[in-house]
C-alpha cells in the first residue's frame, strides 16, 4: 500500500508501539494532518497521554481488537512476528508496513527530504540542522530521535516542502527512504545482531547514498575511513567535511570553561563562517560541520547558520545537565557504543570537575558481547566506574555476557570498576562517595537516567 500524506485523509492508521519516540512522531504528523489515528503500547506514558489529548485512540496492551476499523497498520522493527495485532491485521487482510516503509511513503509528500544517517551523532546533527532551518523560516516538518526544546518535543509539523528526519541503519531501514539531501556522519561497527561485519554495514550505506537523486546532495565526513566507497556509489553532488579534510573544515578551535567549542569554518580553503557552539566536545565540531554542509546544500544564509548553531543547547539525553546537589553536577548522556562513550568522556574531561564518576548501563546483550573488548577500553579518565546490569531491550539473557564480566575486564586494565545490580544500590553508593566538585555521568540508551534523577531527589 502506498501512502500519500496529501490524499486519503478519511483513512485510519493504527500504530503498534505508538508510545515510542519514532512512532509517536509519525502519529502526531497524521493527527495534525487530519487523519484518524489509533495505537497501542505496553504502558501508559506522558507521550501516550499527549497523543490521546490530540485525538488518538490509545490502548494499553496489545490485542487484536485494538485494530478496530483501521485501514493501515504500522509497526516498528522491534515488534515480533507473533504480535496479536500484527497477526490480526493479516487475518483481516488489513495492509501492514513497518515504520521505515511508512516514513518513506510519507516523504513522497515533500520535495526536500533531508535524511540524517550515521552510526553516531544522528540526533544531535538533526537537531542542529533543525535549528538552522527554523531560523531560516523554511517551516520544516521535523522528526528527531530525542526531545528538542525548540520544537517542544520530538516532532514538528510544518506546511512547507521541507522534511528533516533521522535515518536509522538498523535492519537497513533507511533504504526505504527517498532523501534529497543525505547526511552520513560516520560508519562504525554496530547492530552486529543484524549485520555480518563492518563491510556489510559499509555496503548498506553505499546503497543509501545511491538512493539520492542526481540533483540531490550527499553530505559526509571525509575523515571517516569507510566513506570512500560510499561516496563512489553516489550519483549526486557530494559535499564533504572534517576537522582537517573536506570541503568544509574547522580551524582555530578553542574550548570554553564548559568544554564548548568556537571555531572558524572554511569552505574549500576560504573562510566561510565563525561558529560558537553551546554543546561540549570535539565531536560536536564535526556534527556542526555536517549541519553546515547540509544547510549550504539547502541554500541557507550564513547568518541563519550562525544563529541556529549558537542557539542550539543540546537535546535531552545528550550531555544533558540534570541538576546539582551538594556541589555535585549530574549529567546524562545517551551514549551506548564505545565510540560514543569515548566522545562523551572526552568532552567530560574539559568540563570543570574534581573527579569523574560514571554509571554505565550496557544496552543489549548482543552489542555488549560483539564489542566487549572495545567497551573495556572506552572509559579512560573515569575515576570511579559503576556498571548497571545490561538493559535487555528486545533480547533475552542467555548468560553468555554480563556487566559483571565487563567490570572484571575493565578492572584488569587498571580502572576502578564494579557491577552493582539495583538502581537503589547504585544510588546508595553514590550518596556515600560523591563529594563537592565531582561530576556524575549516567550513560546508556536504556533507563540509566533514572539513577541520576534518584540521586538528585534524595
Amino acid at each position: 500500500m502506498s501512502f500519500d500524506i496529501t490524499k486519503d485523509k478519511s483513512k485510519k492508521v493504527h500504530f503498534i508501539g505508538i508510545g515510542g519516540i519514532s512512532m509517536s512522531g509519525l502519529a502526531e504528523i497524521l493527527l495534525e494532518a487530519g487523519y484518524r489515528v489509533s495505537g497501542s503500547d505496553m504502558k501508559a506514558s506522558s507521550t501516550t497521554d499527549t497523543l490521546s489529548n490530540m485525538g488518538a485512540e490509545v490502548f494499553i496492551g496489545h490485542d487484536e481488537k485494538n485494530i478496530g476499523d483501521a485501514d493501515l497498520v504500522v509497526y516498528t522493527a522491534a515488534v515480533s512476528s507473533d504480535n496479536p495485532e500484527l497477526l490480526g491485521a493479516k487475518k483481516l487482510d488489513i495492509p501492514a508496513m513497518d515504520r521505515a516503509e511508512f516514513l518513506g511513503d510519507l516523504m513522497k509528500g515533500y520535495k526536500y527530504n533531508v535524511a540524517v544517517a550515521g552510526t553516531h551523532g544522528k540526533t544531535t546533527t538533526t537537531s542542529m540542522l533543525s535549528h538552522i532551518v527554523l531560523k531560516a523560516n523554511l517551516d520544516p516538518t521535523i522528526l528527531v530521535g530525542g526531545q528538542l526544546d525548540v520544537i517542544h518535543g520530538n516532532v514538528r509539523t510544518g506546511k512547507s516542502q521541507y522534511l528533516i528526519t533521522e535515518a536509522c541503519e538498523y535492519k537497513a531501514s533507511f533504504l526505504k527512504f527517498i532523501p534529497h539531501v543525505g547526511i552520513i556522519t560516520n560508519i562504525d561497527a554496530d547492530h552486529l545482531d543484524f549485520y555480518k561485519d563492518i563491510e556489510d554495514i559499509q555496503n548498506t550505506f553505499m546503497k543509501f547514498s545511491a538512493l539520492i537523486p542526481v540533483n540531490g546532495y550527499l553530505v559526509c565526513c571525509a575523515e571517516d575511513e569507510w566513506m570512500d566507497k560510499v561516496m563512489a556509489a553516489a550519483k549526486c553532488t557530494i559535499i564533504t567535511y572534517g576537522i582537517d579534510k573536506g570541503d568544509f573544515t574547522a580551524k582555530n578551535i578553542e574550548f570554553n570553561e564548559k568544554g564548548c567549542a568556537s571555531f572558524t569554518a572554511y569552505f574549500r580553503g576560504d573562510k566561510f563562517l565563525d561558529v560558537r557552539l553551546n554543546v561540549p566536545g570535539r565531536h560536536n565540531v564535526l556534527n556542526a560541520l555536517a549541519s553546515i554542509g547540509a544547510a549550504f546544500a539547502l541554500d541557507v544564509s550564513k547568518d541563519c547558520i550562525f544563529e541556529g548553531l549558537e542557539e542550539f543547547g543540546g537535546t535531552h539525553r545528550r550531555f544533558e545537565l540534570k541538576g546539582t546537589k551538594g556541589g555535585v553536577t549530574v549529567i546524562d548522556d545517551y551514549a551506548h557504543h564505545p565510540t560514543e562513550i569515548r566522545a562523551t568522556l572526552s568532552a567530560a574531561r574539559n568540563y570543570p570537575h574534581k573527579r569523574i564518576f560514571c554509571v554505565f548501563q550496557p544496552h543489549t546483550f548482543s552489542r555488549t558481547l560483539s564489542l566487549f573488548e572495545e567497551f573495556s577500553n572506552a572509559f579512560e579518565g573515569v575515576d570511579d566506574l559503576i556498571l548497571a546490569d545490561i538493559y535487555a531491550a528486545r533480547e533475552k539473557d542467555t548468560g553468555v555476557v554480563s556487566s559483571a564480566m565487563l567490570a572484571e575486564k575493565i578492572t584488569e586494565k587498571g580502572l576502578k570498576c564494579q557491577n552493582l545490580h539495583s538502581f537503589d544500590e547504585i544510588v546508595s553508593y553514590l550518596e556515600a562517595n560523591l563529594k563537592d566538585g565531582d561530576v556524575l555521568f549516567t550513560v546508556g540508551a536504556g533507563d540509566v537516567y533514572r539513577i541520576g534523577e534518584k540521586y538528585l531527589e534524595k
